[in-house]
C-alpha cells in the first residue's frame, strides 16, 4: 500500500516539515489545501502561506478555499478520492462531511501530549503554565476540538529558558518525525487507537494581546513563564511612562521592593520587584523602538531606582 493518495492540509511554517516529509517518503500528495494568500507589511502585498510555497516548488496542485466546509469544496475534495488527509495547523475546523471522505480518515498532528492542552495554542500555554515536558500527538480526527483517538505520541523536555519560538521550531520537526512513524504503522497494519481521557484535559485557547499584560504582583517565575510563552508573539508587556514596553527575555533575580519598582539597572539587566522577589529584564522593546538588550536600551533611556513599571493591581 505504498504511495498513499494524500491530501495535505496546513498553512504556517509549523506545517512545512511534515509536508516535506510526506514528499520525501514518496507518498502521492495529490493536493495541498491551505489558507488564502494574506496581505502583509506596509504595502499590504499578498503573501502566500509557507505551505503553498513548498507545494508550488514540487508542482503539487493547490486549493485555497475561504471556507473549507463550503459544499463545492467538499465535492472537489471528494472527487480527488484521497486515501488519507493529513492535517497540521490548517486554521479551519473540518466538518464531518469532509472527515468521512478518505478511507483512512483524517490524521492531525497536534503540538501537545494529548489529552492535555487541546486548542489553538498548546505550546504557548505549556510554557505559560511552567510545564517541563511536551510533545506531539498524532490523532484520528473527529468532529470535536482535538478530541479524536490518539495514535502516536512523542515527547521532548522543555528547557527552563526556552521560549515559544524555540519550542515551535523543535515541535515542527518532531511533528514530521511522528507522522513518519504513524504512516509506517498504518502501512504495516499495526497502528492502534487510544481513547482520550477527557478528565485529564485542559484548554489552550488562542492567545490574545491582553493576556500578555504583566501583573507585577505575581511571582517572578510566573512572570518569566508568561514572557516565554508570549515570545516572539504577541509579546508580554508592561508600561513605562505611559508607553508599551515588551519583554522578550527575563530571569529570576534577587531583591525586593514594591511590585513593578525598579531596583537596579546595569549592563546585565534591569531588575524589577515582583510580588515576591524580583525579575531581571535582559531583552526588551519600547513602543516605537527596536528590540534591544538591556545594555543597549539603557544607553538611550535613563532609568532610576524607584521608577515603576506598569500599574500593579490594587494601586
Amino acid at each position: 500500500m505504498a504511495g498513499l493518495r494524500i491530501i495535505f492540509m496546513g498553512t504556517p511554517d509549523f506545517a512545512c516539515p511534515t509536508l516535506t516529509k510526506l514528499i520525501e517518503r514518496g507518498e502521492n500528495v495529490i493536493a495541498v489545501v491551505t489558507q488564502p494568500d494574506r496581505p502583509k507589511g506596509r504595502g499590504q502585498k499578498l503573501v502566500p502561506p509557507p505551505v503553498k510555497v513548498i507545494a508550488e516548488e514540487h508542482g503539487i496542485p493547490i486549493l485555497q478555499p475561504l471556507k473549507v466546509r463550503a459544499p463545492e469544496v467538499i465535492a472537489q475534495i471528494r472527487e480527488l478520492n484521497p486515501d488519507l488527509i493529513v492535517v497540521v495547523a490548517f486554521g479551519q475546523i473540518l466538518p464531518q462531511s469532509l472527515l468521512d471522505i478518505p478511507r483512512h480518515g483524517c490524521i492531525n498532528i497536534h503540538a501537545s501530549l494529548l489529552p492535555r492542552y487541546r486548542g489553538a495554542a498548546p505550546l504557548n500555554w505549556c510554557l505559560i503554565n511552567g510545564e517541563t515536558e511536551t510533545g506531539i500527538t498524532t490523532m484520528q480526527m473527529d468532529a470535536g476540538l482535538d478530541t479524536g483517538d490518539m495514535l502516536v505520541k512523542r515527547s521532548i523536555p522543555i528547557g527552563p529558558d526556552e521560549d515559544a519560538q524555540s519550542l515551535h521550531d523543535r515541535l515542527s520537526l518532531l511533528g514530521a518525525e511522528t507522522i513518519d512513524e504513524t504512516l509506517d504503522r498504518l502501512l504495516a497494519g499495526t497502528l492502534t487507537r487510544e481513547k482520550q481521557d477527557a478528565s485529564l484535559t485542559c484548554y489552550a485557547p488562542m492567545l490574545k494581546k491582553e493576556d500578555g499584560l504583566i501583573d507585577w504582583n505575581r511571582e517572578p517565575q510566573q512572570i518569566k513563564n508568561l514572557v516565554r510563552g508570549f515570545t516572539p508573539w504577541p509579546g508580554a508587556y508592561t508600561t513605562l511612562d505611559g508607553k508599551t514596553l515588551k519583554l522578550y527575555k527575563v530571569s529570576v533575580a534577587n531583591g525586593n521592593g514594591r511590585p513593578g519598582e525598579l531596583i537596579a539597572a546595569g549592563r546585565d539587566g534591569i531588575i524589577v520587584a515582583c510580588g515576591s522577589g524580583s525579575l531581571q529584564i535582559e531583552e526588551l522593546q519600547l513602543e516605537g523602538r527596536k528590540r534591544l538588550s538591556a545594555a543597549e536600551f539603557l544607553a538611550g533611556c535613563r532609568l532610576e531606582p524607584g521608577n515603576r513599571l506598569g500599574t500593579p493591581a490594587g494601586n
